[in-house]
This record gives C-alpha cells, structure tokens and sequence, in this order.
C-alpha cells in the first residue's frame, strides 16, 4: 500500500530537489492515467478532488476511487482536497480517507485567513493527515484578480498556521492556457528567504516548463498544480477519437482512447519537475 499524506511527498521532494504535481482529477480515466504515468516514471503524485470535480460526483465517490488507486499502486500518491472552503469540506474529506486537504482562505482578511487555516491544521494532524493553506489570492484567467503574496505576511502564515504546504501568488494564474511571462522570481525568492514551508504554485500549467524544472530542480518549489494541459489533452483526444469513427457511440470505447494521451502529458509533466524516478 503506498497512500501518502502530502507532507510524506512534499519533504523528500523539496530536499531532494524536485517537485510533486498536484494533478487535477475530474473522472476516472484521468486519475487512473496520471497513476499509471507514475508508475511508469516510478514518480510520486498527488491526485486533487477540487470543487468542480466534487460538484460532479459525490466525495465519498471520490474517495473510494481516489483510494482505490492509490492502494494498489507501487508509488506514493496522495489523496487531496483541493480548494476546500470550509472547516466542514475538510472535515468531511478527512472523515472520508483523504490524506491531505487544502483550506482556502484566501479572500479573507489576514487574521481570518490565519485562524480558519490553523484550526484546519488541527483537524488534518489529529487525523495523521496533512493540510495546505493559501496566502495570497491566486486568481483566474479571464475572471477574479490576483492579489500578490507579501512575503512578511506569508512567513507569519506559515508560522502561525503550521501548515504543511502553503500557496502563494506570485504571477500565477488559474486555468491559463499557455505558458505566460513567467513567474516572479525576485518575489518568490524573497517569500522563499522567510520560511522553510514547502511552496505551492497554483495554476501551474501557465508557468512556463523550463522556468517550473527549474523551480523545482533549486527546491524553491516543491508542488506545481497541474489541471489545464491536462484537461487540453485529453480534449484532444477525444475529439481525435470522435473523429477517426464519427459512428461510435459507446463511452467506454471512446473514454477509452484518451487514457494513453493523457497519461503520456502526464509523464511528461513528471519528468519536467524532475520527480521521475524518485519513488525507487
């Protein structure tokens, strides 16, 4: 059995020097191809239930499933809640087996944001789980703004919070398409200089590939939130496959064909942050 809580995946990457992919899930063909290009990189994984997966299938549906995988795997994988919004999503994710869940408080008022995720650390560490927080807003392509991580206020968070992995917003956005301009570094890197928490990027997939290997590869980064170009991937596949036999009508047959795309986006991902391998 190789279920991992994040802290378990987190601190090896982060002195190791590479980092973990939080790998959004929505359906079972995804999850079951990101483990299957773990356990063909020999990498450790997180597999991420976020809001609108949970809006689609129940959590104690996903828990099961969640996991199921991760049980029979030969690699570590972690089973996270990702933006939990409540005391109540948490505990109702950690009473259904997860190993970690993330607190967003993010849009509250620093005080706030730090009680909320404090008390969320308590009950992920009374349940041998791990919890993540976020500081800073992380906003949305086309939608809500960003607001930056103050790096003095990020190193109370991680003291006062004693989370285990902590967000922050430092140019990353949110369902971006296409890798952007970047991250900012000179920020990072100063977030980086005040606490040793392993660090978080949300929206992952609009960081640009070199920049997020190497990130990672300096341990300034130990987790990189990856959901859109995995999304785009198997989107693609499904329409090739939709394509090649117009006639076909079965869901099985057609969800089918996507698994060896995704699962081959999903090693490659792997293998940027450096994480193949590392499960040996």
């Amino acid at each position: 059995m190789t279920l991992a809580t994040l802290a378990q995946v987190l601190g090896p990457a982060q002195r190791g020097g590479y980092a973990v992919p939080g790998l959004v899930c929505l359906g079972w063909e995804d999850m079951r191809a990101y483990v299957a290009a773990a356990e063909a990189e020999r990498a450790p994984i997180i597999l991420q239930a976020g809001p609108g997966c949970r809006a689609h299938t129940p959590l104690p549906i996903l828990a099961r499933m969640l996991r199921h995988l991760a049980e029979g795997a030969c690699v570590p994988v972690a089973v996270h809640l990702d933006h939990g919004y409540t005391l109540e999503d948490c505990r109702a994710a950690l009473g259904e087996g997860f190993t970690s869940v993330m607190i967003d408080g993010s849009k509250l008022p620093l005080q706030a944001n730090i009680d909320l995720t404090a008390s969320a650390v308590e009950l992920a560490h009374s349940a041998g789980a791990s919890c993540e927080g976020e500081i800073g807003i992380v906003g949305y392509a086309g939608g809500v703004a960003s607001a930056g991580t103050d790096p003095a206020e990020a190193a109370l968070f991680a003291r006062q919070t004693g989370v285990d992995a902590m967000a922050i917003s430092v140019g990353n956005v949110h369902l971006q398409q296409s890798a952007g301009g970047g991250l900012d570094l000179v920020q990072l890197t100063a977030i980086r200089a005040q606490t040793d928490v392993p660090l978080v990027i949300h929206g992952g997939s609009g960081v640009p590939a070199a920049q997020r290997a190497q990130l990672a590869a300096s341990g300034r980064v130990a987790k990189f939130n990856i959901g859109t170009e995995l999304r785009m991937a198997f989107g693609a596949a499904l329409r090739g496959s939709l394509a090649r036999d117009p006639a076909q009508f079965d869901r099985i047959a057609i969800l089918s064909q996507t698994e060896g795309h995704v699962m081959a986006a999903a090693a490659a991902v792997l293998r940027n942050l450096g994480a193949s391998g590392r499960a040996d």
